[in-house]
C-alpha cells in the first residue's frame, strides 16, 4: 500500500500592476496626442499564448511623468499587500527608476518593471517583448526589483534611463 500524496500546491498567480505609461497609450485626437487608454497587457498575454496563472490589476491609468510621490506611496502599498511573491508591473519608462526606488522597502517579493518605447498598439512596438521578458524574468529571478527593457534585465538599483539613447544603461555606463 502506498502512501497517500499531499495534494499539489501550486503557487499563487503571477500579478500583472498596470499603471499606464507608453505601452497602454492610444490615440487621442487627430494632432498625433496620446492618452493612457485601456491596457492591453490582457490581450499581449493571450497573443502570447501564455498559460502560467496570472491576474492583472489595474493601479492606474497614467504617464510616468503625471505619476506623484502619492501615487508612488499608493501603488507600493498596492504591492506589498497583494497575496503573490511575484509581480509584473508596466509603467512609463521616463519615471519607471523612481517608482522601482519605492518597491526597494518590500522584502520576500519578486517586482520586475517593463514597458515599452512605443505604444503597444504600433506594430513595430517593442511592448509584446519586453512585457514577455518581464514575465520571464519574474518567475526565475530571486526576491527584488528589476527592470526588463529591451532584452535586458537590470537590477532597479543599478540602471537609468538614458533619454538620448532611448534605452536603460548600467548606473556606471
Amino acid at each position: 500500500m502506498t502512501a497517500p500524496q499531499e495534494p499539489q500546491t501550486s503557487p499563487p498567480p503571477i500579478v500583472v500592476l498596470t499603471t499606464g505609461g507608453t505601452i497602454d497609450k492610444t490615440y487621442f485626437d487627430a494632432l498625433s496626442k496620446y492618452q493612457v487608454g485601456e491596457s492591453v497587457v490582457q490581450r499581449l498575454l493571450e497573443i502570447g499564448r501564455v498559460t502560467c496563472p496570472f491576474r492583472i490589476v489595474e493601479g492606474m491609468r497614467k504617464d510616468s511623468l503625471d505619476l506623484t510621490p502619492e501615487d508612488r506611496e499608493t501603488l507600493r502599498a498596492m504591492v506589498a499587500e497583494l497575496p503573490t511573491t511575484r509581480v509584473v508591473i508596466t509603467h512609463g519608462t521616463d519615471t519607471m527608476t523612481e517608482t522601482a526606488r519605492v518597491m526597494a522597502s518590500i522584502r520576500d517579493k519578486t517586482i520586475v518593471f517593463t514597458g515599452s518605447l512605443s505604444p503597444a498598439r504600433f506594430s513595430e512596438s517593442d511592448a509584446t517583448f519586453n512585457l514577455g521578458m518581464a514575465f520571464a524574468t519574474v518567475q526565475v529571478a530571486a526576491p527584488g526589483v528589476y527592470i526588463a527593457m529591451s532584452g535586458q534585465v537590470f537590477r532597479a538599483d543599478k540602471v537609468r534611463k538614458d533619454h538620448t539613447a532611448g534605452r536603460f544603461v548600467p548606473l556606471d555606463a
